[in-house]
This record gives C-alpha cells, sequence and structure tokens, in this order.
C-alpha cells in the first residue's frame, strides 16, 4: 500500500487549473521531493495531500482510503503538513510551539496525558531542542526555528510528514542540518517525508523518490540517478546543463550552464565552457 495516492487528480485556483488528471504514488517509508518551476504546481500539490486544498476531481488517498471521507482530527493523526514560511505568535516558546502538535489527540474527555508529555519530550530529544524548551521562537535563528516547527510535526505521531521547501531563506549549513535530520528520521524512523526542494543537487542527494512537475502534470517519477537528465531538466526548468556525480555522495549533480567568469576575470559563453570540457 502506498503512503499517500492519487487518482486523476484535477486541482485549480478558480477557472485556472493548476493540476490535470494526475495519477500520483508516494511510497511509504521514502523520502519523495517534489521538484519544479515556480509556479508549476508543486506546493499546490503538496497542499492538496493534506486537504487544505479540495480537488475541482478526482481524489486522494491516504493509506488506500479517501482523505475526504476522514475527519480532520483522524487526518491530522496520521499525516502532519508544514507549510512555507510558518509563524507563531510572539513571546511562544519552543515547547508551547511542540505542545500544539498533540492537538489532534485532545477532546473534553481527553486531556493532556502521560502520552502527550512523552511524545513532546521525544521531538524535542529528536530536534536537538530539549535544552532551548523555555526560549521564545521568536529569538531563535532561523536554523532552530525551522527545527522548532519539525518539532511540532513530530510530536503529532504521524507516520507521514509533507514539508513546503523547509530549507528556504536557510544559508547552506542550516540547510544540510535540516535536510540531515530528516534523512535520519526516515532511516530510524521509517517516516514517510514528502517535501518540496528547489535545489536539484540536494533533492537528487537526499530523496529516494523524485517527483517533477511540470505543465500541469508530472513529467517524470522515480530514482534521482534514474530520471534526471539533461533533456528532464531542459523540458523543466528551460535549462541547459550537464549532469555529473556528486563527488561525495555519487548522487546526480546538475551543473547549469551560464555566462561565468573563468580565470583572470574574462568571460567564458556556455560554448567555450564546452569546448574546453
Amino acid at each position: 500500500m502506498q503512503a499517500l495516492e492519487t487518482r486523476n487528480l484535477t486541482l485549480s485556483y478558480g477557472e485556472r487549473n493548476i493540476i490535470e488528471a494526475l495519477n500520483l504514488n508516494i511510497p511509504r517509508g521514502k523520502i519523495t521531493v517534489f521538484i519544479g518551476s515556480n509556479g508549476s504546481g508543486k506546493s499546490t500539490l503538496l497542499r492538496s495531500l493534506a486537504r487544505l486544498l479540495k480537488p475541482k476531481e478526482g481524489a486522494i488517498l491516504l493509506e488506500g482510503e479517501s482523505i475526504a471521507k476522514r475527519s480532520t482530527k483522524e487526518v491530522a493523526k496520521r499525516l502532519a503538513i508544514l507549510p512555507q514560511g510558518p509563524t507563531a505568535p510572539e513571546g511562544l516558546t519552543i515547547q508551547q510551539l511542540v505542545k500544539q502538535g498533540r492537538y489532534p489527540y485532545q477532546n473534553w474527555l481527553q486531556q493532556w496525558s502521560e502520552e502527550d508529555e512523552q511524545m513532546v519530550a521525544k521531538a524535542l530529544a529528536a530536534t536537538q531542542l530539549t535544552e532551548l524548551a523555555n526560549r521564545s521562537v521568536d529569538s531563535l535563528s532561523g536554523g532552530q526555528r525551522q527545527r522548532a516547527w519539525i518539532a511540532m510535526t513530530l510530536a503529532q505521531g504521524t507516520e507521514t510528514i509533507l514539508l513546503d521547501e523547509p530549507t528556504t531563506y536557510l544559508d547552506m549549513s542550516h540547510q544540510i542540518e535540516i535536510l540531515d535530520l530528516l534523512y535520519e528520521l526516515n532511516e530510524m524512523e521509517q517516516r514517510t517525508i514528502v517535501m518540496v526542494l528547489h535545489d536539484l543537487n540536494l533533492a537528487c542527494r537526499y530523496a529516494h523518490h523524485i517527483v517533477a512537475v511540470h505543465n500541469q502534470t508530472v513529467v517524470a517519477e522515480g530514482a534521482p540517478e534514474e530520471i534526471l537528465t539533461t533533456d528532464l531538466v531542459r523540458t523543466v526548468f528551460d535549462m541547459d546543463c550537464q549532469i555529473t556525480l556528486d563527488p561525495l555522495y555519487g548522487t546526480p549533480m546538475c551543473i547549469p550552464y551560464s555566462k561565468c567568469r573563468i580565470g583572470s576575470g574574462s568571460v567564458k559563453t556556455k560554448e567555450k565552457a564546452v569546448a574546453m570540457s
């Protein structure tokens, strides 16, 4: 059984279709990354998988059952989403934020429990935030803040986590920090991770499964080494490049052509760079 599936899914804003008649399978227990140009529909597709956007046509299945037929709390016990650029009320502490991840388990009969306390403590430990738990979220660095939000999603205790551009606005070291954390969660706990990423090389390094979105549909999906080609990059991003291997990890690495400085200040065009290679 797949973690998530779409069947003839069409998504729209007003009269404009963003995704049309899409059939897609998200493998369970793997890291899946959506790639595509700005405005291609990656984030729209991710939001629909979390039931934040109602399909115009078609269906979304969560663990084999229609997500539309499940209650909001039932969905929240199985699937967590971290949107792009989340914000917290001023003065909210990390611990208070992470506790919000336990909301789906609260009702008038069942208030805060020992299990809730344990799940919050586990989420703080996994994101290395235990010692910072009483710090306000707005006082944190970008990487720490993103880890706090990820801790909140972990506290939900869901098998599947969706993240919309989790590395946006982070410097390189914090990007690697966040992606390493997600990779470890997948390796150690077999969490199904679905992300939108802009950096092709990081997508290839961390993903088991890549989904390339273009022209209102998925044009390719599969393991990075199987689908990332110069033709795919040209189709999806309208960009010429060379595909080589990451010297450290052996995953596909995209080197885009551009006018660039080579040597002592001279400008080499794509054609000259190719001639030199």
